[in-house]
């Protein structure tokens, strides 16, 4: 049986760990889905959720999730 990373699954990387979001990746990201979408970012798309991990990473959170 082979091993894999702690979350199951091989990055095409091959990093041995992750980089965290940052508010600049996460910009680019919503930038480029609303530029798809008629401006608009949909709630729950992964550009949405860029920015809350982004947020958390920061330690900059909006306190707009659930209680």
């Amino acid at each position: 049986m082979s091993t894999q990373g702690s979350n199951g699954s091989q990055g095409s990387s091959g990093s041995q760990g992750h980089t965290p979001m940052t508010p600049a990746a996460a910009a680019r990201v919503q930038s480029a889905s609303a530029q798809a979408n008629g401006g608009h970012v949909a709630k729950g798309s992964f550009a949405a959720r860029a920015q809350s991990a982004a947020a958390h990473n920061s330690g900059k959170g909006g306190g707009g999730g659930k209680r």
